[in-house]
């Protein structure tokens, strides 16, 4: 069900992560009941007023503007390149904001903050979800450094990448 609304999963080429992104996913669409058509029928944020952009669209867009930078940088560059783990940049743009998924809720039809968003932001429960189910720390790394609570950290080639690709799609959008 998971690989009809993110093909993108597919583009992982270690079978184990692949089936950790998928058993994460699902896990966080039982957590209130989320089925693929309310998953591409919410905002992607509700951080603005009047978003036309589905959570499920904006998840995909990021992910292919991850991997699209990435094959830039090596046609561009080559072995001068930057080494980015093209699984670990794919794994991390579609599982960053898994935690909306428990972050957010449907009230009246609408989604708006749950009681427990409200406490924990998306990158945390991300986290939580992603280090339940053994992901490797470069991928945990891009889901907890994606957002404003990355500010000051460190961050890796793959969370850059992410974390930029993540911004324009919100700034553009919002």
């Amino acid at each position: 069900m998971i690989l009809k609304i993110l093909p993108e999963i597919n583009k992982i080429k270690n079978g184990e992560l692949k089936s950790k992104v998928i058993a994460i996913w699902e896990e966080a669409m039982a957590f209130r009941g989320w089925t693929p058509d309310i998953l591409q029928s919410i905002p992607f944020t509700l951080l603005a007023e009047n978003v036309k952009i589905t959570f499920i669209e904006h998840v995909r867009t990021v992910c292919k503007m991850c991997i699209a930078c990435d094959k830039i940088l090596t046609e561009s560059y080559g072995e001068r390149k930057t080494k980015v783990d093209r699984d670990h940049l794919i794994a991390g743009a579609l599982l960053a904001d898994v935690g909306k998924l428990l972050e957010y809720e449907i009230v009246n039809g609408k989604a708006v903050k749950s009681d427990f968003g409200k406490q924990l932001r998306h990158p945390f429960s991300g986290v939580g979800l992603a280090f339940k189910h053994d992901i490797p720390p470069e991928v945990l790394h891009v889901i907890a450094c994606h957002s404003k609570e990355g500010d000051g950290e460190k961050r890796s080639p793959e969370t850059i990448i992410f974390h930029h690709a993540d911004f324009i799609d919100f700034e553009l959008v919002k």
